[in-house]
């Protein structure tokens, strides 16, 4: 049963990985009630997982953050007023970034405004392709975590079904030392019993014998009862 659970969960661990996809698509969301160009991603793992390396990423990757360039966060909205994405633009970008969730995967989704224009696949073509690719970059990373997690998690499985094989060899020799026991223990009781057989029958004889011996003895008593009257008898006869 272990074997077939482990199994399933190599199988579903393989299917798993081929449905892990890192596409990038060009969206508009109103935040805060105004409409913004941007781009998301849909990340098939954990919505926390996600969020907190998604904030991680935004505080340790997007420039130091002081002065004004701090991260703020409200209901999964991450607003740096001015981030600096040396792969997307040289100067400071103003970054909205918003993270949702879906049923069977997370929505990553970012808007940089360069002060002149929202990074957008028309407009600004080299600034999407750079943003698009730290997305997906983000995204493969997360994906490569999570093997690294399950193939783990498989190890461990595989580890305890082994220690679970090695329990269950062990015990079958067990059992096949105690059913040589057994063998060996019939052998000897056969052996006994049939020792008792023949204890049993030189005791019947050894009882039959007595019965004989005790009837001689008596018959000797009574004999030398007798020869001992007859001696008294002998005191009678003197004159």
């Amino acid at each position: 049963m272990k074997f077939f659970y482990f199994a399933a969960f190599l199988l579903l661990f393989t299917l798993s990985g081929f449905t892990q996809k890192t596409v990038v698509t060009e969206t508009e969301q109103t935040i805060n009630g105004v409409p913004r160009k941007g781009q998301q991603i849909s990340i098939q793992l954990d919505a926390k997982l996600v969020e907190k390396a998604w904030e991680s990423y935004l505080k340790e990757k997007v420039g130091k953050l002081t002065g004004k360039n701090i991260l703020t966060s409200n209901k999964g909205i991450y607003t740096i007023e001015q981030g600096k994405i040396e792969a997307v633009a040289s100067t400071p970008l103003r970054i909205v970034s918003k993270v949702d969730v879906t049923e069977g995967a997370t929505l990553v989704w970012w808007s940089l405004d360069m002060g002149s224009a929202y990074v957008n696949k028309d407009a600004t073509p080299q600034q999407y392709e750079a943003a698009e690719t730290i997305l997906r970059d983000f995204a493969r990373k997360l994906y490569r975590e999570d093997v690294a997690r399950q193939v783990l998690d498989a190890e461990k499985v595989l580890a305890n079904t082994q220690a679970e094989e090695l329990r269950v060899i062990k015990a079958a020799d067990e059992i096949k030392r105690n059913i040589e026991k057994n063998k060996q223990r019939r052998i000897e009781l056969e052996a006994e019993l049939a020792q008792n057989a023949q204890q049993l029958t030189q005791l019947n004889l050894d009882t039959e014998n007595n019965i004989k011996q005790q009837a001689t003895a008596k018959q000797n008593v009574d004999n030398m009862r007798q020869a001992v009257e007859v001696v008294k008898n002998k005191v009678n006869l003197i004159e």
